[in-house]
């Protein structure tokens, strides 16, 4: 309840009673403005309309600064000089020492300065995170932009191979890195994302990349349909994934279907992977030449049918790229032919079968066997 002071008039009780009913009467639902936002609107004043829309249309964002976090991140980012680093963080008590003080040396020869902070405010910096005692405010990294005119790879011979990792909608940030960790250790020539729908590279892609993210290029790509069909032109073999056999075989019925241990690398090829729930969209899929399945080992239940895409990204890439040493092991035994060294007999010779053309070595179904699902993709968590 409002008291007046003692002695005060009437007309300031009158005042403050008004007010107070006004105050109290207002309905926040009423196109009316509130009482305490008195004077005229925005667009009501000389050039207000202008000025609102420019501030709305017209300005650029600005891209604000990110915290990276965890020692390996850091000092990658730091060595690669890709981005703009504003300072180096440093929990009070580890930063003398080690591997941090080597972090800070750098940083400080770079003219990077370099700040001690408690480790309260450096969990509140990067939200919780696990930062190893040490943060890094710094700009952005984007992806490079995929060449819309041309290609950036040197023309190839015909017995080149090639594998580029394509990614459609990931979403996770710790799948991605994962992903990029496992595409750099394997030996991954490239690695293209779809600009829609996918995570961006965040500090969380770098920690879960173990810092992979800061020296690999990692591109996008507005049009990937264009991007297979222009890959496909050029001789390449665009290889889909699938998730362990179940229902929906006909949305992929005319694709042939292989297990990744039967797959033959022989020409430069496109792995495909697609979102962590859906999978390949109909339309990329509908672009593949063959589509990849990881056998299980047992009778699965329905609600554990599929694999992180992260794993199963590994597992995919591992049975392709081993591929690679057998295939220079082939061509040393040639070289020695050639100059005359006898060759040393294989363990065992097979004739390519039929569909090793189109990345197919030795799964061809049966006449009687039933047909293998497609609807399943590979999924992640």
């Amino acid at each position: 309840m409002l008291r007046l002071p003692a002695g005060s008039g009437t007309s300031a009780g009158r005042a403050l009673a008004f007010l107070s009913a006004r105050l109290f009467s207002w309905n926040s639902s009423s196109p009316r403005r509130p009482p305490w936002k008195a004077g005229p609107r925005p667009e009501a004043r000389p050039g207000g309309a202008e000025l609102l829309r420019l501030r709305e249309d017209d300005l650029p964002l600005v891209r604000r600064q990110e915290v990276l976090f965890g020692l390996a991140p850091c000092a990658l980012a730091l060595r690669a000089a890709r981005r703009n680093v504003v300072r180096l963080l440093f929990h009070k008590g580890g930063a003398g020492h080690g591997a941090r003080a080597e972090l800070a040396r750098a940083a400080e020869a770079l003219g990077v300065p370099v700040q001690l902070m408690r480790r309260r405010e450096l969990d509140a910096l990067c939200r919780g995170q696990v930062h190893q005692g040490v943060c890094m405010e710094v700009a952005p990294l984007l992806p490079k932009a995929w060449p819309e005119g041309g290609e950036d790879w040197p023309a190839e011979g015909p017995a080149a191979r090639r594998l580029w990792l394509i990614l459609e909608e990931i979403q996770d940030p710790r799948n991605l890195g994962a992903v990029l960790r496992t595409a750099y250790f394997l030996g991954v020539d490239k690695v293209i994302t779809s600009q829609r729908n996918s995570c961006p590279l965040t500090p969380v892609v770098s920690k879960a990349s173990a810092g992979v993210m800061e020296v690999m290029d990692v591109f996008a790509t507005g049009d990937l349909p264009g991007l297979l069909k222009a890959k496909a032109q050029q001789g390449w073999l665009v290889a889909g994934t699938l998730g362990c056999p179940g229902s929906g075989i006909a949305e992929c019925s005319n694709i042939p279907i292989a297990s990744c241990l039967e797959f033959l690398w022989d020409r430069s090829t496109l792995l495909v992977l697609g979102n962590e729930g859906s999978g390949l969209s109909h339309e990329v899929r509908s672009l593949c030449h063959i589509l990849l399945t990881i056998r299980p080992g047992r009778e699965l239940t329905p609600e554990v049918e599929s694999l992180n895409v992260s794993v199963a990204a590994g597992i995919l890439l591992h049975s392709i790229i081993s591929q690679r040493k057998g295939r220079e092991d082939l061509l040393d035994r040639e070289t020695s032919a050639v100059a005359g060294d006898p060759p040393e007999s294989p363990a065992s010779s097979e004739d390519p079968e039929p569909g090793a053309s189109q990345g197919l070595k030795a799964w061809v179904p049966a006449a009687d066997a039933e047909p293998r699902s497609g609807g399943e993709r590979l999924k992640g968590s």
